[in-house]
């Protein structure tokens, strides 16, 4: 799959907004738009494994799509959600269990980089990593 791999974080478009729109402080937007994010995904079938490593932790999450679970950003803001495979794309939907407000997430690959796109609240924000 084309999402398999090592990927670090290169560049942000609009990620501060996201992240004051999200309710985080900021002193935690500051330091989070430079976090060193690096994400290692593998898929095997309908199952894939992410392991986030960055600043401020390092976790893996396994999730198979279509199926719901629980996760903690960060900040410990806490979704219940699920991704999908809509064509090329990696599709999350996700709830904050906090207030219910939705948060999308989609990540494709464009010309070689993978891009994340946020949108909560109607603010758009990318992560766009490199392949390392």
């Amino acid at each position: 799959m084309a999402f398999d791999g090592t990927w670090k974080v290169d560049r942000n478009e609009n990620y501060e907004k996201f992240m004051e729109k999200m309710g985080i402080n900021v002193v935690k937007r500051k330091l989070a738009a430079h976090d060193n994010l690096k994400l290692t995904i593998t898929q095997e079938g309908n199952k894939f494994t992410v392991k986030e490593s960055s600043t401020f932790r390092s976790i893996e999450i396994i999730f198979e799509l279509g199926v719901t679970f629980n996760y903690s950003l960060a900040d410990g803001t806490e979704l219940s959600g699920a991704w999908a495979l809509e064509g090329d794309k990696l599709v999350g939907k996700f709830k904050r269990l906090d207030n219910g407000n939705e948060l999308n997430t989609v990540r494709e690959i464009i010309g070689g980089e993978m891009v994340q796109t946020y949108t909560y609240e109607g603010v758009e924000a990318k992560r766009i990593f490199k392949k390392e």
